[in-house]
């Protein structure tokens, strides 16, 4: 497992900073130029079985990685500034710091949870709901139709014609409409990975390294079920492409993000630091600051793309053999057991 660190190192092989925009351009480029070689009608089998593997990679970087770190590096904050108090003191402040990790955790489970409702409030459903819209027009359509019998048959095919016309038009327009907003879904997700990348790195080389190997994992099969969407929806290859590079700029746009908010945090605490070097200067009376609760947020946030995003859908997916869902567990138990390893071996190296 030492070559796995030593391979990390020299991919990350700057301050956090650097770290965090060169783990960004991985992950945006890597993916997408797999496409190129990816076959447009990927069986959905297949691609399910990767789904899983990434799941199971992003749960193992929540409860492997961010978690762990989340909860440990509040205690070690404290430590220092605590040593002096009472005990009694010391373990109501562990206490409260475990609270606010919690709420940092429901606070990015929730803020994924109201962006993904919003969307699908204001732009409507996404494409599945439109054949049932569709079949219902034509119903009422036929209605209307057998009613105007007296009306004269040529009339009538007319009117058939350009009720079908229309009709189409209509399921055009809807699977553009849903096209859209999968892209658009794509660039928010891709903005919150960046924000995550950048957190991770300030918090550690290790959690940065780690979480980059996750979204990696998990931007593969998102990559490749996003551009199979818009093939389907009358993209050529090219264009697609080119879509999905558009939607890897909100990546770069939240990397600086990250990075903005945990120098600014990192100045504040300094700033802090030198005028009350005796109190505490932190949240609530805690030695934490708004930047510790980047990460647990981002623990949040994974937690709601794996188990609401993702896993609902592999629930929903019909097995083509009896082997399949077999197969789709063993993927996502490999992708948690290739984090434990990753996990363990670092934590060997501290």
């Amino acid at each position: 497992m030492s070559q796995a660190t030593s391979a990390l190192a020299f991919l990350f092989p700057g301050n956090a900073m650097v770290n965090s925009l060169l783990a960004t351009s991985y992950i945006s480029i890597i993916p997408n130029l797999l496409l190129y070689f990816v076959p447009p009608n990927i069986k959905p089998s297949t691609l399910n079985v990767l789904v899983n593997f990434a799941v199971g990679s992003l749960l193992g970087d929540v409860f492997l990685h961010l978690l762990p770190h989340a909860f440990s590096s509040s205690h070690d904050h404290g430590h220092a500034h605590e040593e002096k108090d009472h005990h009694h003191h010391h373990g109501s402040n562990d206490e409260k710091k475990s609270v606010l990790i919690g709420t940092g955790i429901f606070a990015g489970l929730f803020l994924f949870y109201a962006a993904d409702k919003c969307m699908r409030a204001f732009y409507g459903k996404t494409g599945h709901d439109h054949s049932h819209h569709a079949h219902d027009h034509k119903k009422n359509d036929d209605a209307v139709t057998l009613k105007e019998t007296k009306e004269g048959l040529h009339q009538r095919g007319q009117k058939e014609k350009v009720i079908e016309e229309k009709k189409k038009a209509k399921e055009v327009e809807d699977v553009r409409a849903s096209t859209y907003l999968n892209l658009l879904a794509d660039f928010t997700h891709n903005l919150t990975d960046g924000i995550a990348m950048a957190a991770s790195f300030y918090a550690s080389p290790a959690i940065g390294a780690t979480t980059a190997v996750a979204v990696f994992f998990h931007e593969i099969p998102h990559e490749v079920s996003d551009y199979a969407i818009l093939i389907q929806s009358g993209f050529t290859k090219k264009r697609a492409m080119m879509a999905q590079f558009t939607t890897a700029i909100g990546a770069y746009i939240g990397t600086f993000i990250g990075i903005f908010i945990e120098e600014m945090a990192n100045r504040l605490s300094h700033d802090h630091a030198h005028n009350h070097s005796h109190h505490h200067h932190g949240l609530f009376g805690t030695s934490m600051t708004w930047g510790d609760l980047v990460i647990p947020a981002t623990a949040g946030g994974f937690l709601y793309i794996a188990t609401v995003g993702v896993i609902p859908e592999l629930l929903e997916a019909k097995p083509v053999s009896k082997l399949q869902p077999l197969k789709e567990l063993l993927a996502m138990i490999f992708g948690m057991i290739l984090m434990a390893g990753i996990a363990l071996n670092e934590s060997h190296h501290h």
